[in-house]
């Protein structure tokens, strides 16, 4: 039930309240003082008709049989419930008697609203109180269900019990009284509705957010277990009103099923269950691995079925290289993979643990100090995600396995268990031919997409020099493919020269073994890693950049010629107007285009002495007169939510956050609701609105305390 809309106090809700019964027409409230209106009269939202509650409705907005309830506010009610006043005065009189008049059903239902309106309000103070406490937790990623390990359906010690309490201890009546009754404050059930609340109002935000600026990106993240079940992470790439890019977790999806089932599943949620219009999305970009690949790319292409204009990129957050490799399902490049990822977790443990392999790499090149000091810098970084990750590791792969198999052994006793037992997982690994061949595999094939990759991933010159050569890029690895009896002899040789340095048996892997046993004596190594390495290796990269770099994405990234850096760069040449075609129905006027990209680049292909230029799109979107350049604005707009380029630092917040979530938040405490919260405590939510929806959701909460 609303409450009469005119509750405010001061001197502008008693004229507002005066103003209520002018356009309400009612003659028996006239004569009083607008003070006394707004003190002593109150009429509830059923009396309105349902479309006419306006305070400046311009006729009779109330129903035939509504009562307006008196009220005695003198002195505040200590029990906090509304009580019919008893007037003395003339005024109070006269409107009794009036009173008297009304049928007694009509008095009765007033009497009710009356009782009604104190219980409701404490309903909702109690739910805010609720919602502010799960909200701190949320933004301070503080699980409400720890630091217990009590049953679900008991909070008992919870952190959400102990800020509840503590908000009792100073002085919230409501909780009290809850408590007091029910003897708790907020059971297991109901805290998990809050959180579900929590969450669709949440995403209702991000939702408006996005349709308020336009066209925008879908982005997935790996697959990730919460609950016991995978989930998709989902992000969404727009720029703002300001003209800056921006990125917002938007949740996860559950992961499960196959196919094209699966497929409209995702699609449905999003459209849905979230509110997402995928009409306007423009681009995605997909980051996935392993077993789930094939899952997610029979989704991208159901997303291009369906809604052709959301073009397949690459993701800014992960390069080139890895990308093509992570989606290779063949055995020997995930050994690759995965055994870079305990690489990469092993040596973050510990700063002694780096000093170890650097000693390690100094053994291996002792008259070669500037190789020796290069790699050791490298190895600082976080060298398993570069651009040139594979070939760091096979310049250091001797030294590696040096290494973890000296903290295995532990002989001065500094490792604990846990430590020893990593580094023996590694040394496994990396003593394994199968994992050594497909390294150098990897390191010789992607050696020709290296320049590309990071050229793509760079600055505005260089992505647009990226997007005009990905022609020689394509040329070089199908020469390759044409040619592979004869590369891959070569790569056999560095990898069994190799294996033979680390002292590693030459053979073919143990699993292809078992389910060839008949075969086994006949399969030569070097055959096998031809078929089942080289091979797929290579068409799986051609395929893929095909995929990733279509002619629409490349047009897109072309454009990056109005960026007055690279008009400044090629100032004898025009940017080209074909390529800004691709976006001919999404800017507002295409017929003066040309006019105005010539305008754009007379504006930017004369530099005067001293004078700096917008180097990037980001500092080109942020110039004072783009506004009068609707339509090249409008395209800097559409290649600002391209997931291909990478974000300023400053724009590129989400998924900071979503990594630190996932990675400081113990799994049994992850809550892929809590994390939508955490990872956007910034969009503008209100406990208000939170209550609002609980109550409409969960309308049999609403009891008598």
């Amino acid at each position: 039930m609303l409450t009469q809309m005119l509750m405010q106090t001061g001197s502008s809700a008693a004229t507002k309240s005066k103003k209520w019964v002018e356009k309400c027409q009612r003659k028996d409230l006239i004569d009083k003082s607008p003070d006394q209106l707004h003190r002593y009269y109150r009429l509830c939202g059923k009396h309105f008709e349902t479309s006419l509650i306006d305070c400046d409705a311009q006729s009779t907005v109330l129903k035939d049989d509504a009562v307006p309830t008196i009220f005695d506010m003198p002195s505040q009610p200590q029990n906090g419930q509304v009580k019919r006043s008893k007037e003395t005065t003339k005024d109070d009189e006269a409107e009794s008697r009036g009173r008297k008049k009304i049928k007694k059903s009509q008095a009765d239902k007033a009497k009710e609203d009356v009782k009604t309106v104190p219980e409701e309000d404490e309903y909702r103070e109690y739910l805010k109180s609720l919602f502010e406490v799960l909200v701190l937790l949320g933004e301070q990623s503080i699980p409400p269900a720890g630091p217990g390990d009590r049953k679900q359906d008991d909070l008992g010690s919870s952190n959400f019990q102990a800020l509840l309490e503590y908000r009792m201890n100073c002085g919230d009546e409501v909780l009290k009284k809850r408590y007091d009754v029910n003897k708790e404050c907020c059971s297991s059930a109901q805290l998990s509705q809050l959180i579900e609340v929590c969450e669709k109002c949440i995403r209702s935000k991000l939702v408006e957010e996005v349709k308020q600026n336009g066209f925008f990106s879908l982005l997935t993240d790996d697959l990730l277990k919460i609950s016991g079940e995978w989930h998709l992470p989902v992000f969404v790439r727009f720029v703002d009103q300001s003209n800056y890019q921006r990125e917002r977790f938007f949740g996860f999806l559950r992961f499960e099923g196959d196919g094209d089932a699966l497929a409209e599943t995702l699609l449905s949620e999003m459209t849905d269950k979230w509110g997402l219009d995928m009409e306007q999305c423009r681009g995605q970009a997909h980051s996935c691995s392993g077993i789930h690949f094939d899952k997610i790319k029979t989704f991208s292409a159901k997303l291009m079925e369906r809604y052709p204009m959301a073009v397949l990129t690459l993701r800014s957050t992960r390069t080139l290289n890895m990308s093509l490799a992570n989606g290779m399902a063949l055995s020997g490049v995930q050994l690759v993979m995965s055994t870079f990822k305990k690489i990469e977790s092993f040596f973050s443990q510990s700063h002694l643990l780096q000093l170890e392999l650097e000693h390690a790499i100094l053994i291996f090149y002792p008259d070669k100090e500037e190789k020796a000091n290069e790699l050791k810098e490298i190895c600082h970084t976080s060298w398993t995600s570069r651009h040139d990750a594979f070939e760091v590791a096979v310049d250091i792969l001797e030294a590696l396995l040096l290494c973890v198999d000296s903290v295995h052994d532990n002989e001065d006793m500094r490792w604990n268990d846990q430590v020893t037992h990593d580094a023996l997982e590694i040394s496994k690994a990396l003593a394994d031919f199968e994992f050594v061949m497909a390294l150098v595999v990897l390191k010789n094939a992607m050696t020709l997409t290296r320049a590309f990759g990071k050229n793509v991933q760079g600055k505005a010159p260089d992505v647009h020099f990226a997007a005009t050569s990905l022609k020689a890029v394509l040329h070089s690895l199908k020469e390759v493919s044409d040619n592979i009896d004869v590369y891959h002899e070569f790569w056999n040789d560095e990898a069994v020269n190799l294996a033979t340095a680390m002292e590693i048996p030459v053979k073919v892997p143990r699993s292809f073994l078992r389910k060839h046993q008949s075969e086994s004596g006949a399969i030569r190594p070097e055959s096998y890693y031809k078929d089942h390495l080289s091979v797929p290796v290579v068409n799986h990269i051609i395929k893929e950049i095909n995929e990733l770099f279509c002619e629409n994405h490349l047009k897109s990234l072309r454009c990056l010629s109005l960026v007055p850096a690279v008009i400044e760069q090629h100032k004898s040449t025009e940017p080209e107007e074909d390529s800004i075609q691709v976006y001919k129905n999404d800017i507002p006027n295409a017929g003066t285009l040309s006019a105005e990209l010539h305008c754009w680049w007379v504006k930017w292909s004369k530099k005067g002495k001293g004078e700096t230029f917008p180097s990037n799109l980001h500092e080109t979107l942020q110039l004072a007169d783009v506004k009068f350049f609707p339509n090249m604005l409008a395209v800097l707009r559409l290649i600002g939510i391209l997931p291909t380029l990478a974000l300023e630092d400053s724009c590129n917040v989400a998924y900071k956050r979503f990594k630190m979530y996932m990675e400081n938040t113990p799994d049994k405490f992850k809550s892929k609701s809590l994390a939508l919260l955490n990872m956007n405590y910034d969009v503008g939510y209100d406990l208000d609105s939170m209550v609002e929806v609980y109550m409409n959701t969960y309308p049999e909460r609403e009891e008598v305390m």
